[in-house]
């Protein structure tokens, strides 16, 4: 065991510069944060399930592509990870021709998916079981902030690697700040999401309430986003709720997708969420209106 690794401290920082990285999984997430990377001047490597993204990632960014998790994470300071679920993350993360795998003695394993606090917590020990660092790292902002590098990213685990990572990340990021221990990151976008849902069914009555009473609902929206109403939902997504558009942004299937992580974690430590049960069916009758890929805000339409 290494000076480094017996103190706690991963082996590499951003402070060296251009740092060696992977990035695991090229959806609409990750395909542009990767290339933020790149563009920061970080020697980027790819791995994406289908073998033609991650050579098409290469080729406009000038990275390379690797054929497992392993191969791309040999070498790295950083691996990156953001794909859909845990059994996702697992895969690209465990086993022979994972991640852990191929990571070099204090490298620091960096994970963007959405997942659950109890996978992180998996996989941050079986990460410092073999000398290495995991931090749990889910982002907030959809795809228009991966694309537009300001997402906000809530982690959780040891602060030296959390550290070491925060100025990389922040090739895509606007914020970066650690909300505690192996998992916090993830209960944080519980939150977040909880949040979401809340806001969003709220706006969709509003909305649907104003336009019933024969309301400009545009101009109310202009009005009341000046006062205590205002929200990042109401400045981004009320016009096109009015209008009835839907076909963009963060997916109603992701959101259940979420938000079923959200309940599991609340019959697990005891939390009451009568509001988002409530919302997580309200999404599922969207999804039976074949809306399952329409913005979250597509709520409003179970209302007209």
């Amino acid at each position: 065991m290494s000076e480094q690794q017996a103190s706690g401290q991963p082996a590499a920082t951003a402070s060296m510069g251009g740092a060696r990285v992977a990035f695991l999984g090229l959806g609409v997430m990750g395909y542009p944060m990767a290339g933020h990377l790149a563009r920061a001047g970080h020697q980027v490597t790819v791995y994406n399930r289908t073998v033609a993204k991650a050579q098409a990632w290469a080729a406009e960014h000038g990275g390379r592509a690797a054929a497992t998790p392993r191969e791309a994470a040999q070498g790295a300071d950083f691996v990156f990870a953001c794909v859909g679920n845990d059994d996702d993350l697992r895969s690209v993360v465990l086993g022979a021709d994972g991640a852990l795998a191929g990571m070099r003695e204090g490298a620091v394993f960096v994970d963007h998916t959405t997942a659950s606090a109890e996978v992180a917590r998996e996989l941050y020990t079986a990460a410092r079981t073999l000398g290495l660092h995991f931090v749990d790292a889910p982002v907030s902002g959809g795809q228009a902030g991966a694309v537009n590098g300001v997402l906000t990213v809530m982690c959780g685990g040891d602060a030296a690697p959390f550290e070491a990572m925060k100025p990389v990340a922040l090739a895509y990021s606007r914020a970066v700040t650690r909300v505690g221990q192996a998992g916090a990151g993830q209960l944080a976008k519980m939150v977040n999401q909880v949040c979401i849902a809340g806001l969003l069914q709220g706006l969709s009555e509003a909305l649907a309430f104003g336009q019933r009473a024969g309301l400009d609902v545009k101009q109310v929206l202009e009005v009341i986003s000046k006062g205590a109403a205002q929200s990042w939902q109401m400045e981004n997504r009320g016009a096109t709720m009015a209008d009835g558009k839907f076909d963009f942004g963060f997916a109603v299937d992701w959101m259940r997708k979420d938000l079923g992580l959200v309940l599991e974690e609340a019959r697990r430590n005891g939390a009451r969420l009568p509001v988002t049960a409530l919302v997580d069916q309200f999404y599922a009758d969207v999804q039976a209106e074949g809306g399952g890929r329409w913005d979250t805000s597509s709520l409003i339409t179970r209302l007209k």
